[in-house]
């Protein structure tokens, strides 16, 4: 064992040997300081541009939401004016139509009464004749000729005045004939006229319709799917009201129009409650003028008064009527002219676009607060399910009649026809409270 004086020698030395070394070291370490603080330096200076980056790419994707919603604005306005157009063309069209039809029917019945007088005008024209061939002979001449005189006297008295009357009448509906011919023409020519503007108004709406349809492209990968899904539900759907629940439980795109709609009923709710000043009534008049919303303006039920019609026509059913088959008609029945565009009556999500039994074209529209909006017999759908459509904007097109859905064949229409059924919390319910009084009296006369 060693003594206590030699371990401390040894550890001196060690001490001794170590101490350059370590000298050595420190120093390197001193002088990496300014490399690190540099490091550091460039590490803060990178993730400030980071950051500054990020922020970048945050006010340039504010910029795409605003561009994209600013266009889905544009679009949307100029989809309601091209649609409003279209409308306009379509009523004016359908009056100028029912007033040369008036007009023909006038011609044909003055035409078919004179048909009937033509026998009368013949005999009366041959009496005529025959007085102007055998004129009476003088009256004093002898008894023989004063009688001749006398008779043919009593002719003349007898048909002179039927005559006259008759000339007069045949006068009348001569010129009554041509009026009606001048006005026919006039009323062709402004038919030709307004045809030409429908044309040309239905292929602006179309192009903008592609628009919207290329703006929907993204999607429709996704949508497929679920179109095949509601496709195969509307085959198992033993009617209209469980094909509306079982969309809503079964199909990704109507379960989320159902949930948005319970959204904006929640917030309106919401809103509500909190207003004391009639500040929701202002929100929600601003929010109807703003064709970038993607939430109804109003809540359906307050709407009652307010909606139009989604289609241009006349009524042919009404809710309550007898079907004819000892029921009583669930919806509206609208008679149209062929090729009319079919509108949204109030902003609302599709739930529904395909073909369903008999029904033709069917869209199935959730409004909020349990209310939906059924319409039939399209012949043309330019809508997606999952989509949110403003008042006004075009949801498709009717045929030209050749191919009857079942409404049209249950009335005997020749005509294309618009089933409309309003339902709330799965019960068809009456329309007629909803449409403004003016489009009431438009379908009504």
């Amino acid at each position: 064992m060693r003594s206590a004086p030699a371990l401390g020698w040894i550890a001196l030395a060690v001490l001794c040997a170590a101490g350059p070394s370590r000298a050595a070291d420190a120093q390197p370490a001193q002088q990496a300081s300014p490399d690190l603080l540099d490091a550091q330096r460039r590490r803060l200076g990178d993730a400030t541009e980071a950051a500054a980056e990020a922020e970048a790419r945050r006010h340039r994707a504010e910029g795409d939401v605003d561009a994209i919603r600013a266009d889905r604005a544009r679009l949307s306005a100029a989809l309601i004016d091209a649609t409003a157009r279209v409308r306009d063309a379509e009523a004016r069209s359908a009056a100028v139509s029912e007033r040369l039809a008036e007009l023909t029917a006038g011609e044909d019945a003055i035409r078919q009464s004179l048909a009937g007088r033509r026998t009368e005008t013949a005999r009366v024209l041959a009496a005529l004749q025959r007085i102007g061939l055998h004129p009476p002979p003088a009256l004093l001449a002898s008894p023989g000729d004063m009688l001749d005189a006398i008779r043919a006297s009593t002719l003349l008295v007898s048909v002179v005045p039927g005559l006259r009357g008759a000339a007069a009448a045949l006068a009348t509906d001569l010129a009554e004939l041509g009026r009606l011919r001048t006005l026919a023409a006039g009323q062709r020519d402004a038919l030709r006229i307004e045809s030409a503007t429908l044309g040309a108004e239905r292929a602006r709406l179309a192009d903008l319709v592609a628009a919207r349809q290329a703006a929907q492209a993204a999607a429709e990968g996704a949508l497929d799917g679920e179109r095949q899904r509601a496709a195969a539900l509307a085959q198992e759907a033993t009617g209209l009201k469980d094909l509306v629940s079982r969309l809503e439980g079964d199909v990704a795109s109507a379960r989320r129009a159902a949930d948005a709609a319970r959204a904006a009923d929640e917030a309106r709710r919401r809103v509500a409650e909190a207003d004391a000043a009639g500040v929701a009534a202002k929100a929600a008049a601003a929010g109807a003028r703003d064709p970038a919303r993607l939430a109804p303006a109003v809540a359906f039920a307050d709407a009652k008064g307010h909606l139009t019609l989604p289609v241009v026509g006349r009524t042919v059913k009404e809710y309550g009527t007898a079907d004819g088959y000892g029921g009583q008609e669930r919806g509206l029945s609208l008679a149209t002219r062929p090729g009319a565009v079919v509108t949204a009556p109030a902003d609302g999500w599709i739930s529904f676009s395909g073909p369903y039994r008999s029904y033709g074209q069917l869209l199935i529209m959730t409004m909020g607060d349990g209310y939906h909006v059924v319409l039939a017999g399209l012949a043309r759908s330019d809508v997606v399910p999952g989509q949110f459509v403003l008042a006004g904007e075009p949801l498709g097109a009717m045929g030209d009649g050749s191919a009857r859905a079942a409404a049209a064949i249950a009335l005997g229409a020749g005509e294309p026809v618009l089933y409309v059924e309003f339902r709330k919390d799965g019960a068809a319910i009456d329309p007629a409270p909803w449409w403004a009084k003016a489009e009431l009296q438009k379908v009504r006369g």
